[in-house]
C-alpha cells in the first residue's frame, strides 16, 4: 500500500468527513495519528502523521516513506503542548511532496472561513488556547484570539495553496458542504463513495456549529 491522496485542509474544515467517506469507499485513511491497530511497528503506532512526514523529510527521504501503510492522509497537522507541526502550511514540504510523488493527488477541504473560525473557537480549546498560544505558520503566537484573525489566516492558507498548485489537475479544493461534493471527490480519486455527510460535528450548540 502507498499513499495516494493527501488533504491539505485545516482542522475543522471537513477532515473527519473526508476520512469517513474514503474509508466507506474502501480506502484506509489516517486522520491525525497512525493508529496502533494499523501497524505492528511500535515506533509508528500512536505517533502523529505530521511527525512521521517531517522526520522522513529531514532525513532526506520521501516525505511519505514512513506512512505508506495508508491510502490517504486526511488530517496531517498537530498542535498539542510543545508540538506544533503543519505540513500543509509549509511551502518547502509541499514542494518535496509533489516532487517525491508525481502522481500524488491532493485535496484541500474547504468550508466558509467564517464557519471554520467559529468552529475552531468552540472546539475544545483549539481556538481559545492552542492556536493563540501556538507556533503556527501564518498565525504567529499571540494571534488567532479573534474570529477576524482566524478568518484571515484560513483565507491566507487557501490563497497560498491556490498559488502553489494553480491549475494542477492533481489538486482539488473541495467545498465539503456543496451539493456535488461527493461527485467532485469521486471524479478526483477514481473510486465510488457510498457515503457523504457530516462527521465530528462541534458539540457546542449554535447556528454555526460545524463538522471536522
Amino acid at each position: 500500500m502507498s499513499v495516494k491522496l493527501v488533504n491539505l485542509g485545516l482542522p475543522k474544515s471537513g477532515t473527519t468527513t473526508l476520512a469517513h467517506a474514503l474509508t466507506q469507499g474502501g480506502w484506509l485513511a489516517a486522520d491525525h495519528k497512525i493508529r496502533r491497530v494499523h501497524t505492528k511497528n511500535p515506533a509508528l503506532g500512536g505517533t502523529f502523521v505530521a511527525r512521521q512526514i517531517y522526520d522522513a523529510y529531514f532525513a532526506g527521504e520521501d516525505p511519505f516513506a514512513r506512512v505508506d501503510l495508508y491510502d490517504a492522509l486526511t488530517e496531517i497537522s498537530v498542535l498539542q503542548a510543545e508540538t506544533s507541526l503543519w505540513p500543509q502550511c509549509d511551502y518547502a514540504l509541499l514542494k518535496a511532496m509533489r516532487l517525491a510523488r508525481p502522481e500524488m493527488l491532493f485535496v484541500a477541504t474547504w468550508r466558509d472561513p467564517v464557519e471554520v473560525a467559529d468552529s475552531m473557537r468552540r472546539w475544545t480549546n483549539l481556538g481559545t488556547d492552542r492556536l493563540p498560544h501556538g507556533w503556527v505558520p501564518g498565525l504567529p503566537r499571540g494571534y488567532g484570539r479573534t474570529d477576524a484573525e482566524l478568518i484571515r489566516w484560513i483565507e491566507g492558507h487557501h490563497d497560498m495553496l491556490r498559488d502553489v498548485f494553480g491549475d494542477d489537475p492533481r489538486f482539488l479544493e473541495l467545498p465539503v458542504g456543496a451539493a456535488d461534493a461527493r461527485t467532485r471527490l469521486e471524479a478526483h480519486v477514481g473510486i465510488e463513495l457510498p457515503w457523504w455527510g457530516r462527521m465530528n460535528e462541534n458539540p457546542a450548540k449554535g447556528p454555526a456549529a460545524g463538522a471536522a
